[in-house]
Parts: C-alpha cells; sequence; structure tokens
C-alpha cells in the first residue's frame, strides 16, 4: 500500500510540474553604442605643495601602553 501511494504521489508531482504554462518570453530593450577611437589625456600642470610631520618615536604612547607588565607576568620558582 505504501508502494502504490508513493508512486501515485510521484506521478501526482510529475503531472503537475508539466501543467504549468510558463512561456512567457521576456522582451529586452537594447541600447546601440558607438565606438571611440580618440582619447584625450588631460594633464593637471597644477603643483600643491603638502606638508607631512615627521615624529622621532612613532605612536611612542601606544606602544608603551600596550608594553606593560603586571606581578603575575613574572616567571616563578618552583
Amino acid at each position: 500500500m505504501k508502494t502504490i501511494a508513493t508512486i501515485f504521489f510521484i506521478f501526482f508531482i510529475g503531472t503537475a510540474a508539466q501543467a504549468q504554462n510558463n512561456t512567457t518570453d521576456v522582451k529586452v530593450e537594447t541600447i546601440e553604442m558607438g565606438i571611440v577611437t580618440e582619447t584625450v589625456k588631460e594633464l593637471n600642470l597644477e603643483t600643491k605643495t603638502e606638508v607631512a610631520r615627521l615624529y622621532k618615536f612613532k605612536n611612542a604612547r601606544i606602544t608603551k601602553a600596550l608594553s606593560f607588565t603586571t606581578k603575575r607576568n613574572k616567571a616563578k620558582m618552583a
């Protein structure tokens, strides 16, 4: 009985899948574009002078804060 019900169920699902009407065609609008053969390069002759600051010790406060040690970091003799 179980096999007959399974075969009927598979047959029913197959028939229902074939009964779908999915014949709608989607039309896509195309755009026609020409080919550009000339390229123009623009040169920017204006020079901007910017000042960069140079510090002797890079991130001195951060490295000092990250390199802290506690009393429990020391090795103990067993």
